[in-house]
């Protein structure tokens, strides 16, 4: 298969999906006109919609898509409903002609019904996992969270990361503030730095990397527990304790309320 990217919004990624070149899936359109420029540019034809979650960044294009087009919309079985015409849940697998054979998995946290899809090396997993980062807690708990981040660290280290924002900069820094001393980290900001300096794009990544320089896949790794241990100065027996630290961490460390 093969991914075009859409940037949107301000700092949004869309994501086309073709095998043929020539008819495509369309991931989380939360801007309706970028995606019509890029399906004429591109000379594609959408045959389907894939939806991770309600948040309007990631769904507001879906109705003039689908007036337009007519497509299915593939997405999360718990929410969404006016938007979802063909809903999914955990371990459900569907076939996309022409673009490719999908697995869902249930990854709440960011929102509770929110769920990714997962093609052999590659994975379009909306706000849950961001290149160096994860998103915010703004349904789901901590452990939903924790437990959703897990199940993708068990797919291949090679496994494409496709989310749906271009925050890797920001979450480099705060990664880099945790984990000082972790040469992974390092080289990542300087690659990253390099890259958006010539206004490359940093998604995806491979989960392998996301691994070694990403806080919220790295809470069982000793050295990040003992750093939020530090940070909260008090012990964190579970990951999903280690997370929630980490979590408010971040969102401090942006100058964010803790939610």
């Amino acid at each position: 298969m093969t991914v075009h990217t859409v940037p949107a919004l301000s700092d949004n990624y869309i994501w086309l999906i073709t095998d043929d070149e020539r008819h495509c899936a369309i991931v989380d359109p939360g801007d309706a006109n970028v995606v019509l420029d890029a399906l004429e540019r591109l000379n594609l034809t959408p045959v389907a919609i894939l939806l991770t979650h309600h948040h309007w960044d990631h769904s507001d294009g879906i109705p003039t898509l689908v007036e337009r087009f007519n497509i299915p919309v593939h997405g999360p079985a718990n929410e969404a409903q006016r938007l979802v015409t063909h809903p999914h849940r955990q371990g459900d697998e569907f076939d996309i002609p022409n673009v490719g054979h999908f697995t869902v998995l249930d990854t709440p946290g960011h929102t509770l019904g929110h769920i990714s899809f997962y093609s052999p090396g590659m994975l379009f997993c909306g706000d849950t996992l961001f290149t160096a980062g994860s998103g915010r807690l703004f349904e789901g708990s901590a452990a939903q969270m924790q437990a959703s981040l897990a199940k993708i660290a068990e797919l291949p280290d090679d496994t494409l990361i496709y989310c749906g924002h271009e925050y890797t900069a920001d979450n480099l820094r705060f990664a880099s503030h945790v984990e000082p001393n972790n040469p992974d980290i390092a080289k990542r900001v300087a690659q990253v730095a390099a890259a958006r300096e010539k206004g490359q794009p940093c998604v995806p990544a491979p989960l392998g990397l996301e691994k070694a320089t990403n806080p919220f896949l790295r809470v069982n790794i000793p050295e990040l527990k003992m750093a939020a241990e530090l940070h909260e100065k008090r012990p964190l027996p579970t990951d999903s304790d280690v997370l929630s630290a980490v979590r408010k961490w971040k969102d401090l460390f942006d100058g964010l309320k803790p939610l």
